[in-house]
């Protein structure tokens, strides 16, 4: 590496290098006790990769919800919960002789440098974001060619939410040309969807109708990445959208004492007075 890329670094003192390491050191040494056969803890000892991957999902889900309520004390406490879980399985592959932490950090730290030429090369090359996402696809294209995979779907993780993958695969797909033209091609092809789901419950087979829904929602999230909006993003506002009116809703029957359900027409009035308060909070100077 150039002393020019050298420079570029980000420097920090040896007391917050030593600090860092300290840290990291300190994570990896409670780890390995935990799963110390000899004083460890049962609970630890006895998981796996696939027993600690669902934990890791959720750890990850809980960094986004932190990061969507601008909650940075409870951000801090999630990442360090995600740093965990790559502590976790660093120490099973490491007890197996796979591999350990140093070797996840230094293969992330070569990626990142492989990966950014242009900040880590001899010289900027004065690309713009546009053109280092392009050189990062290629880049990665080009790994996932020397690996043997050979369709461009190969790789897109099936633990994916389902909708997410939904996107990523016709993102993919759309690299080759296979894709509509416009978003407007793709609502008509939502509204071809519909009708088909709507003829197979009138069939009344249950198989029928999955196939179709699966169709819509696939339709869906490729007309989302054809309006350029994260679906799972959209997803989860309406979610938190319809919790906050149904909560309007329950906190309202409970003023006046109402337990239980109640008639539909009330509680559909409660919503759309939640959507008008929600509305007068926004215009407000």
């Amino acid at each position: 590496m150039s002393a020019q890329a050298t420079e570029k670094k980000p420097k920090k003192s040896a007391e917050a290098l030593a600090r860092n390491a300290s840290s990291i050191q300190a994570v990896l040494d409670v780890m390995a006790q935990l799963r110390n056969p000899n004083g460890g803890c049962p609970w630890d000892i006895e998981q796996t990769f696939a027993t600690i991957a669902p934990y890791t999902i959720e750890e990850a889900y809980e960094v986004a919800d932190a990061i969507e309520r601008n909650d940075m004390p409870a951000l801090k406490e999630e990442l360090g919960d995600l740093l965990f879980q790559v502590v976790f399985h660093a120490r099973m592959a490491e007890e197996q002789g796979a591999f350990d932490y140093a070797d996840v950090a230094q293969a992330l730290a070569d990626k990142m440098i492989e990966r950014h030429p242009h900040v880590f090369g001899e010289a900027g090359d004065g690309r713009t974001a546009e053109q280092q996402t392009v050189a990062w696809e290629t880049l990665k294209a080009e790994k996932r060619a020397a690996k043997g995979v050979t369709s461009l779907l190969d790789d897109v993780a099936m633990a994916l939410p389902a909708l997410q993958r939904a996107e990523k695969l016709t993102k993919r797909a759309a690299r080759i040309n296979f894709d509509w033209p416009n978003s407007t091609e793709v609502l008509a092809k939502l509204d071809e969807e519909l009708a088909e789901l709507k003829a197979a419950e009138a069939s009344g087979d249950q198989d029928h109708i999955v196939e179709e829904m699966g169709d819509i929602l696939f339709v869906m999230a490729n007309l989302a990445r054809k309006l350029q909006v994260d679906p799972e993003e959209a997803l989860r506002r309406a979610n938190a959208k319809f919790t906050r009116r149904f909560q309007y809703i329950e906190a309202k029957l409970a003023e006046q004492g109402r337990i239980g359900p109640q008639p539909l027409d009330d509680m559909e009035a409660l919503w759309v007075e939640a959507k008008r308060a929600e509305k007068a909070s926004q215009t407000r100077p």
